[in-house]
C-alpha cells in the first residue's frame, strides 16, 4: 500500500467554459502517474470514461485502468471528500495520496478551496494543493474582459495551461492574452498545451518545499515590476485585479506580521486572491517562504538560501480592488522590527479596513 500523507493534497483543475479542461483531464486519466489519485468530476459522461472504466465500485465511483479512483460529485463537495476519506480508511477503495477536483466552467474557485478549511473533518485530513487553470488562446482575452469568474480562475492559478494555441490565427491577440495573464498573475508557470503536453506529475506534483522554490526567479523573485491594469485613457482600474510587491530590507517581526496578515484576511480575504513571498525574519538565518490563497494560508517553509544572495524580503500580492499604498503603510507599522509604538497601530488597522 502507498504511504498515506498526513494531509492529503487536494488539487484543483479549473478553467472557463470551453477552455479545454475536460479534454486535458481525459488525457490525464490514462496516465499511470494518476494511479495514486482520486479524481472528482461532475459527471462520468462528460469526459467519456467508457474505455477507461474497468470496475464500478458503486453508483458514484469507478476504478480506472490507470489505477485511479474516479468519482462523481453529487451534492456537496465536502460530502464527497468525506466519503472518499471514509472508504480509504476502511480499504473500500485503493489507497490514494492526492485528490484532483475538476470544477465547473462557471465556478468561482475560492469556495472549492475554502471547503477544506471550513469543514471540521476535512481540515484534519486534507490540505489545498496546486491550482491548474486552462485558458482558451482563441477566446481567453474576451472572457477575461467579460467574466469575473474567468479572471479569478486565472489569478488563482499556480500553473496556467494555454489551450487551442494551434487554432489561434491572431498571434498579436495571443501575445496580448499572455501579457494580460502576466499582469495579474506574474509568477504562475505557463504551459502551452499541444507543445509541452505535461503529464499528471508535472501539473499536480506538489509539496510545500517545491512551491516555495517556484517563488524564485533568476533575479530573485518573479513580479519585480508589477503592473496595474488601466483604461485606454491611462486611468488606474482600482476595482480590477492587480498585483503589487512589498520589498523590505529590514528584518520582519513574525508576530507582528502574523497579526497584520490575520487582520487583512479577516477584513478582505475575499479580495486577497493570493499572497506569496520570502521573508527575512528576526532571529532566523534562513529565508522563510509564505504562501496563501484568499483565507487559506499554507504553513511557512524554511529555504536553504536566499535565491539572489540578497537578504531582502519580498511579498507579492494579487488583489481585487485594494489600495496597495494603504496596505504597505499598515504592513510597515505592524511587521517591521523596531516599529513597536502601539500608537501607530490603530491608524494602521484603520488603513487595513479602508484599503
Amino acid at each position: 500500500m502507498a504511504e498515506m500523507p498526513a494531509f492529503t493534497p487536494v488539487h484543483l483543475l479549473t478553467g472557463f467554459l470551453g477552455s479545454g479542461k475536460t479534454t486535458l483531464l481525459k488525457r490525464l486519466l490514462a496516465d499511470p502517474a494518476l494511479a495514486d489519485t482520486a479524481v472528482l468530476i461532475n459527471e462520468f459522461g462528460e469526459i467519456g470514461l467508457d474505455h477507461h472504466l474497468v470496475e464500478r465500485i458503486d453508483d458514484t465511483m469507478v476504478l480506472l485502468q490507470s489505477g485511479c479512483v474516479c468519482c462523481t460529485v453529487r451534492g456537496e463537495l465536502a460530502d464527497a471528500l468525506r466519503e472518499l476519506h471514509s472508504k480509504r480508511e476502511r480499504a473500500l477503495v485503493p489507497p490514494f495520496t492526492r485528490v484532483i477536483i475538476e470544477s465547473t466552467g462557471l465556478a468561482d474557485p475560492f469556495p472549492v478551496l475554502s471547503t477544506l478549511k471550513s469543514d471540521p473533518v476535512l481540515r484534519h485530513h486534507f490540505r489545498a494543493g496546486t491550482v491548474v487553470t486552462t485558458v482558451d488562446a482563441v477566446n481567453g482575452l474576451s472572457q477575461l474582459d467579460t467574466y469575473v469568474e474567468s479572471t479569478r480562475q486565472a489569478a488563482i492559478a499556480d500553473r496556467l495551461v494555454i489551450t487551442k494555441a494551434d487554432l489561434c490565427e491572431d498571434n498579436a491577440g495571443l501575445s496580448r492574452l499572455l501579457s494580460r495573464l502576466t499582469e495579474f498573475n506574474p509568477d504562475a508557470q505557463r504551459i502551452m498545451a499541444g507543445t509541452d503536453d505535461p503529464d499528471a506529475d508535472a501539473l499536480f506534483g506538489d509539496d510545500a518545499a517545491q512551491r516555495a522554490t517556484k517563488l524564485q526567479s533568476p533575479s530573485g523573485f518573479y513580479c519585480d515590476t508589477p503592473t496595474l491594469r488601466v483604461t485606454a485613457e491611462g486611468v488606474a482600474l482600482h476595482t480590477a485585479i492587480s498585483s503589487f510587491v512589498i520589498t523590505v530590507d529590514r528584518p520582519i517581526d513574525w508576530t507582528g506580521f502574523g497579526i497584520w496578515l490575520t487582520m487583512l484576511l479577516n477584513r478582505h480575504g475575499e479580495r486577497v486572491l493570493r499572497v506569496k513571498g520570502i521573508l527575512d525574519l528576526v532571529g532566523e538565518d534562513r529565508p522563510v517562504a509564505v504562501h496563501g490563497v484568499q483565507h487559506l494560508v499554507h504553513p511557512p517553509v524554511h529555504l536553504d538560501a536566499w535565491p539572489s544572495g540578497e537578504r531582502v524580503s519580498r511579498l507579492v500580492f494579487i488583489v481585487d480592488g485594494l489600495d496597495a499604498n494603504l496596505l504597505k503603510r499598515s504592513f510597515n507599522a505592524f511587521a517591521l522590527a523596531g516599529n513597536s509604538d502601539a500608537r501607530l497601530q490603530p491608524e494602521a488597522a484603520a488603513q487595513i479596513r479602508n484599503a
